[in-house]
């Protein structure tokens, strides 16, 4: 098995890129996916937001407000460290389940690990391969505004307070041009994609591989 990180800026079509390479046959491990899935009500870490913003953060039905809480953390940089230091365990043990879900069915499979803060959180570190999706920001700004439907002020906004991508590219071992055509974008992934199977054909396979081991979590 190779296990390969894939990581984008805001609106850059990273999911695009990871559906195609699900369609090809790698594996996929969606983090936000699963952030979704370990903050339900009555989840662990339902229990310690709830316990540390409040019950105001909670919807009539007892579920997170989400937007509330995008709100909060956006304007408050330290919420957002708070809120990742609760969620981000809980996100890599159930990552480490399903890489090992993954490894036991299909042994020399490729795994992409799709996660937006994939190098914010010191993850690709534990990585020999880190994919990282990018385009220009001027047409980043136009996807944005276009796709949640908000001003150039707020789009502009939401951009700076990410990594910026010209840092990330400084992490990334493969990067993918995602502002041509959707053919392209295809083509690109599935020549990576072939890159990473003959790697992982000479590769030592490494069963020790965990995610949710102790880290600082930087944002």
């Amino acid at each position: 098995m190779i296990i390969a990180g894939l990581t984008g800026g805001i609106a850059s079509g990273k999911s695009t890129v990871s559906g195609i390479f699900r369609e090809a046959g790698a594996g996929i491990i969606d983090a936000d996916q699963i952030a979704h899935e370990v903050v339900q009500k009555g989840k662990p870490a339902w229990e310690k937001i709830k316990d540390h913003f409040g019950d105001t953060i909670l919807l009539s039905d007892g579920n997170i407000n989400r937007t509330l809480l995008g709100k909060i953390i956006f304007h408050e940089p330290d919420q957002k460290k708070i809120l990742n230091r609760i969620v981000h365990p809980f996100v890599f043990q159930k990552m480490d389940a399903e890489i090992a879900r993954l490894e036991s069915r299909i042994p020399d499979a490729v795994v992409i690990l799709d996660v937006p803060l994939l190098i914010e959180t010191n993850m690709h570190r534990k990585l020999s391969e880190v994919i990282l999706v990018y385009i220009p920001e001027s047409l980043q700004l136009e996807r944005l505004m276009a796709r949640d439907g908000i001003p150039r002020i707020d789009a502009e906004a939401r951009i700076r307070s990410q990594m910026p991508i010209d840092e990330k590219k400084q992490y990334a071992t493969i990067l993918i041009d995602n502002s041509r055509h959707i053919d392209k974008t295809r083509e690109k992934v599935l020549d990576v994609l072939q890159v990473l199977y003959r790697k992982e054909k000479i590769s030592q396979k490494d069963t020790r591989f965990r995610l949710s081991t102790p880290q600082e979590i930087s944002e």
